[in-house]
């Protein structure tokens, strides 16, 4: 993780950890540049993520304010993913459904921007959130990019180990969502009735590098989950 990620967490963090509400000012650029013993450029990247994220806007003569506006529960959808991040003060637990390394079909290259039989880790879980069931999430990772996974850590956050153990660097995401009845395997996963209404996310996610790593697929349980953009 590059420095000035490292910033935007802490303060991120900062601003969870002390429930900081909507329009409260944080310190200056000079002042988190001394607080932190990085440069002010740093601090300046830093607070770019943090609005890119949603959690900080700037007034120009007036300063650096809190805008954490989303409500808790709430998906959002304006964020690099990252499950357990979303929903920070909540409890977020998976399940494994599916775990193994393959050889990538045409279908999943294309998704993944690989070679057809590259080999790539697919994981399929059921997501809950406080204890009640969210969403089933079907993921695949490029091998060549994410060496090493084990089930014990797709039982957690992925995307906190891929940060801190592999230090990936996130960039952006193209996010396409349709919404389908669901068929009876799904349904019977999610506890709901065949037929029933579902949100369906398709994701790929790329690297600071450009290159995408990641592409996954996430089926929304419709009464157990809520969404929000910020623009």
């Amino acid at each position: 993780m590059l420095k000035y990620q490292q910033v935007a967490n802490d303060i991120e963090n900062y601003i969870y950890d002390n429930d900081l509400s909507q329009g409260t000012k944080l310190p200056t650029v000079e002042t988190l540049a001394s607080d932190y013993s990085v440069s002010k450029s740093t601090i300046v990247k830093a607070l770019e993520l943090l609005v890119t994220k949603g959690m900080v806007y700037q007034v120009q003569g007036s300063g650096i304010f809190v805008r954490r506006k989303n409500r808790k529960g709430y998906v959002n959808f304006s964020t690099i993913p990252g499950f357990t991040n979303n929903f920070k003060g909540s409890k977020v637990t998976s399940k494994v459904l599916e775990f193994d390394l393959i050889n990538a079909t045409k279908e999943i290259a294309d998704l993944l921007e690989c070679n057809e039989y590259d080999e790539v880790y697919m994981v399929k879980r059921l997501r809950y959130l406080d204890d009640v069931i969210f969403c089933i999430e079907e993921a695949y990772y490029k091998k060549s990019i994410v060496p090493y996974l084990t089930k014990d850590i797709v039982e957690c956050s992925i995307y906190e180990y891929l940060e801190k153990s592999l230090n990936l660097n996130f960039a952006f995401s193209d996010i396409y969502m349709i919404i389908e009845k669901l068929d009876s395997e799904s349904a019977s996963l999610l506890g709901l009735n065949s037929g029933d209404p579902a949100l369906i996310v398709d994701e790929q996610v790329y690297l600071t590098s450009g290159v995408l790593f990641n592409a996954s697929k996430v089926t929304y349980h419709y009464e157990n989950s809520k969404f929000f953009f910020q623009s």
